[in-house]
């Protein structure tokens, strides 16, 4: 595993250093506001706030339940999925189950890391600070023995001219990669081909708007539901008004929460909301219209954020198909695509793919019935049905069906010549 230590004050002469280099660029760094494009952004100094006045950048976004939510869905899903090697044969393909990188696809990443945790680390990266960067290790006989997460806010990324081409070079806390040696999943690239756009700090405005709306319904219940007031009377100075003020407050927020709503007020003085309430505000209404936002950012059904305001039990299994060919089939395509692009050559004949077989098994009735067709229909053998329903296979299921006998394909032949013997 890579281990290096580097100071403050040489990770600050990195950041000088991109300014005195312009072809240098560093990757979207997920914890500064907006984007890290400029040395004011990286020291956070500015372009973070939203139209609502709300700072957006990762950790806030975080704090809202339908970001949180979309990221882990997402993520998780995708960490979940069976990831195989495959050889192409001249019958079809076969599964490679023997060696070193189908256990570490499968199974260990590397020597700390399961699978699952890595892909779950690569893509919690992607769908936040918008990109998910990995090592590949390989030993001294270029055969690949780990695949390490490394950390996108540490990794710089830049174009170098060797051999008369423009080429890709990593680096990551001092060690520099080639393109060839790391995985690079970014959520859109921009037209430099080097930095990437985040989901979060490109939609900044309608994140900050949910993170207000968060924000500005617990500012509510934490005062009872009472807007702001203004007190207005004849007060002899500013300090009996200040004090006046601290009094009706308190005792507004006391009764509130007692659930006391009446209030004496001296006579000549008068008590007024300023701005709106919750419901005036249409509070619930502003959450689910974020809701609806964020789903089109992260292309997500609500009802996978848990809104089930239009979810029924008719439209909920098209909901999952939706998700399967039109989001999740997006990022299956561009990990497959990099995993066989850096993982062999191009003269190779082994290859990943995921299976999503599982994302797509149905309800029990609507599988039989399919399964009864890929059989019947020489699609499928009794055994391969099997397997996807977890079960074990039968001696006699090896074989592809015909329909009308539902014999083994060529077993008819023989049953015609007997008859004819007969």
């Amino acid at each position: 595993m890579i281990r290096a230590n580097h100071a403050r004050g040489s990770d600050l002469m990195g950041i000088f250093d991109s300014f005195r280099k312009p072809e240098a660029r560093n990757l979207e760094n997920p914890n500064a506001p907006v984007s890290a494009e400029d040395f004011l952004q990286v020291m956070g100094w500015g372009g973070g706030l939203s139209e609502a006045g709300i700072n957006v950048n990762v950790e806030t976004a975080l704090g809202v339940p339908a970001i949180w939510s979309a990221v882990n869905f997402l993520s998780g899903t995708l960490a979940g999925l069976p990831l195989h090697v495959y050889r192409k044969t001249k019958d079809g393909r076969e599964r490679v189950e023997t060696g070193t990188l189908p256990r570490i696809l499968h199974d260990i990443a590397n020597d700390e890391m399961s699978s699952f945790e890595w892909r779950k680390y690569v893509f919690d990266q992607v769908f936040t600070g918008g990109r998910g960067i990995s090592y590949i290790e390989r030993n001294n006989g270029n055969q690949i023995v780990n695949i390490w997460p490394l950390d996108p806010h540490h990794t710089r990324v830049d174009h170098v001219y060797r051999d008369r081409k423009l080429v890709r070079v990593y680096t990551y806390k001092g060690m520099k990669y080639e393109a060839s040696e790391v995985i690079d999943i970014p959520f859109m690239l921009k037209p430099n081909q080097l930095d990437s756009r985040g989901p979060i700090v490109t939609n900044k405005d309608a994140i900050g708007l949910a993170i207000a709306a968060t924000k500005y319904g617990s500012k509510a219940f934490q005062s009872g539901g009472i807007p702001p007031m203004t007190l207005q009377g004849p007060f002899q100075s500013g300090a009996a008004a200040a004090r006046a003020s601290t009094d009706v407050a308190n005792t507004t927020v006391k009764l509130a929460r007692e659930g006391k709503p009446v209030m004496a007020i001296p006579m000549g003085h008068e008590l007024k909301a300023v701005g709106f309430n919750p419901e005036q505000m249409q509070l619930i209404e502003l959450q689910r219209f974020s809701i609806e936002q964020i789903a089109r950012i992260y292309s997500l059904p609500p009802v996978f954020l848990q809104d089930l305001t239009h979810g029924t039990f008719a439209n909920t299994e098209q909901q999952d198909l939706h998700f399967v060919k039109h989001t999740l089939k997006r990022w299956i395509e561009q990990f497959e695509h990099e995993l066989n692009l850096k993982l062999f050559p191009r003269t190779s004949r082994n290859y990943v793919e995921f299976n999503v077989d599982g994302l797509l098994r149905g309800d029990f009735k609507t599988r039989m019935e399919a399964h009864a067709a890929s059989i019947q229909n020489g699609i499928r053998t009794p055994n391969e049905v099997r397997d996807i329903e977890n079960l074990g296979p039968r001696p006699e299921g090896n074989s592809l069906m015909i329909q009308g006998a539902t014999v083994p394909m060529g077993g008819q032949m023989e049953l015609n010549l007997n008859a004819d013997t007969n």
